[in-house]
């Protein structure tokens, strides 16, 4: 049997590897997405092929500028993401290959952008964290969008300068027009509290510092996994109804152009879109959710098809239209 065994991981990297990976480092992946995730991923997908995979990590903004930067002189061969707006700068600027169907088939239609130059890998849901010892549920806005009146003034929190939360702004964009979101944005200025990131935003919440907080829904859950000392006192409201606060931000994979191994960085994109890479979602300790087609989520998690999230084209996430706007509200 361990013959058998390791006679098929070599024949399968026989199948993608060629004389160039023997002399480098593999692939290598520009990487924003989670580091231990993507090592999960990078770690399953050498065991089953022997194909050398090697992380350069950084986040969504910092590789997507490099890499218009370098351009088709890049050394990477593919590009993952924590949320859609940095891939779609890359596909924007025509750095990425146009997937082939089998690969876009692995999720869904809603999970990929219209492009076809990258697909979904896993997702997280927008929600409105709260201090359970100040708010009541029906203390909770209906949407999103209620946060800039004035009676939440100084009650909420978000991390305007991170990739997370500007995602969250895209798709108010996409859904609600440019006007609607730059009086949002305004107001915002006005009522919020700034943090530094979502887990201190939670934080935050936790010890009463701020009612409540915009952020994503795995840093409540990966709190809970562990100590829950950050947690203790908060709760998560799902705003629903298809509401731009009801957002889930997909996580993108693209193979580059500039690629010096495209069939062995399909293979593994399609490793990671498919049934092996969305259980390590199921399994693991990232909380973020599997979008496969077909594939189940952490069980801790409230179903991905329960969220009621708005159907929002990932190709229509504008990363430097938010920047703009939100600059010109003095929010970064």
């Amino acid at each position: 049997m361990k013959f058998r065994t390791l006679m098929l991981a070599t024949s399968m990297a026989a199948a993608f590897a060629g004389p160039a990976l023997a002399q480098d480092d593999g692939l290598v992946v520009y990487n924003a997405q989670h580091e231990a995730l993507t090592q999960a991923w990078a770690d399953g997908f050498t065991k089953q092929t022997g194909i050398k995979v090697t992380l350069r990590n950084g986040s969504d903004t910092e590789l997507g500028n490099q890499l218009l930067q370098e351009g088709a002189a890049s050394p990477a061969d593919l590009f993952l993401t924590e949320n859609s707006p940095a891939q779609v700068l890359v596909d924007t600027a025509g750095l990425t290959e146009k997937l082939p169907q089998d690969i876009l088939d692995e999720v869904p239609a809603t999970a990929r952008p219209s492009t076809g130059g990258w697909v979904g890998i896993a997702a997280r849901s927008t929600v409105f964290a709260y201090n359970t010892t100040q708010l009541k549920e029906t203390d909770l806005p209906k949407s999103i969008m209620d946060l800039a009146d004035p009676s939440w003034k100084g009650r909420w929190a978000a991390s305007p300068s991170g990739a997370d939360f500007q995602a969250i702004v895209a798709a108010m964009l996409s859904l609600k027009g440019e006007a609607a979101t730059a009086a949002w944005l305004k107001a915002m200025k006005e009522n919020s509290v700034v943090y530094r990131g979502n887990t201190a935003a939670m934080k935050g919440v936790n010890a009463g510092e701020v009612q409540a907080a915009v952020i994503y829904h795995y840093y409540y859950f990966g709190d809970k996994a562990k100590t829950g000392e950050n947690s203790t006192n908060v709760a998560l409201h799902f705003f629903k109804g298809e509401d731009p606060g009801a957002f889930v931000s997909v996580s993108g994979g693209a193979v580059l152009k500039s690629s010096r191994h495209k069939d062995q960085a399909l293979a593994f994109l399609k490793w990671i879109a498919g049934k092996s890479g969305q259980d390590v979602l199921k399994t693991g300790t990232s909380f973020e959710y599997a979008i496969g087609n077909g594939a189940d989520s952490n069980a801790a998690l409230p179903p991905l098809s329960t969220l009621e999230a708005p159907t929002v084209d990932p190709a229509s996430l504008n990363s430097k239209k938010v920047t703009d706007l939100m600059t010109a509200a003095g929010l970064i």
